[in-house]
């Protein structure tokens, strides 16, 4: 058996930019305390997701420099491949992305986040192409929120191209007077965790889906097992670090891979 060891950062949404680079810092060390080969952070987690209600400061080039040269140095002291949900300005605006940060700190490159939502429009612009990344011997891919979970090419892709995990950083917050489950797939929930199992089993990869923690969240930090079937999540609304191994050999890819066009 050939395993990793993959973490989720499911922190409180920043209050500020610069809270987000302490608390992603702090996270980044965590995770190498944990001997995990890789973490991930939720949706645009530095500078904070562009979301109603939240105070984000504009776009500021300056600061994601800064801010991605501060955390490369964290993952390099930490030993830790950082898949850090962020922004960065192209394509004529502002692209939710995730940088992609090697063990020793340089940038393995951008998965910018190609599928928007139709509530995003006027905030965020979509990017384009889609890329693996590797830390050891884990294979892994991103899909960012919504083109998650409505759109199953986004996992299959990175799944056909090797991948064993695809990493899945989204923003997802209680709405009103919305359900607030306290266990993982509640069939009262809404579909997304649900759907998450779908994109394991039907391309026989690992999931893992990083959230924000805040109370009364819909969904919440997960790792799914390329059979379908939930293997580790976080306790709805508590924050911290969920680390887990991985059988790297169960990720075959197979149902990926057999998928003809139609």
């Amino acid at each position: 058996m050939s395993t990793a060891r993959i973490a989720l950062a499911n922190l409180r949404f920043p209050s500020s930019p610069d809270e987000s680079v302490a608390l992603a810092e702090r996270a980044i060390a965590r995770a190498g305390a944990e001997r995990a080969d890789v973490i991930c952070f939720p949706e645009c987690y530095v500078p904070g997701y562009r979301a109603p209600g939240k105070n984000v400061p504009p776009p500021d080039t300056g600061f994601l420099e800064r801010a991605w040269s501060t955390l490369a140095s964290a993952a390099a002291k930490a030993n830790v491949a950082v898949v850090l949900g962020t922004e960065r300005v192209g394509n004529g605006g502002v692209m939710a992305t995730a940088l992609v940060i090697n063990r020793n700190g340089t940038r393995a490159g951008f998965q910018d986040k190609v599928q928007i939502d139709p509530s995003e429009e006027g905030v965020y612009v979509p990017g384009a192409g889609r890329q693996v990344f590797q830390a050891g011997n884990l294979v892994f891919g991103v899909a960012i929120c919504h083109e998650g979970w409505r759109y199953p090419e986004t996992f299959r892709w990175p799944a056909r191209q090797g991948a064993h995990v695809v990493f899945h950083p989204h923003f997802h917050e209680a709405d009103g007077e919305s359900y607030r489950p306290v266990s993982f797939g509640d069939p009262l929930n809404t579909f997304h965790e649900k759907a998450l199992l779908c994109r394991a089993a039907e391309n026989t990869c690992y999931v893992a889906s990083v959230n924000c923690a805040s109370a009364g969240s819909p969904t919440t930090s997960a790792v799914v097992h390329p059979d379908g079937t939930l293997l580790v999540h976080q306790p709805y609304g508590q924050e911290g670090v969920l680390a887990t191994d991985i059988d790297v050999s169960a990720a075959t890819g197979l149902l990926a891979r057999r998928l003809k066009p139609v």
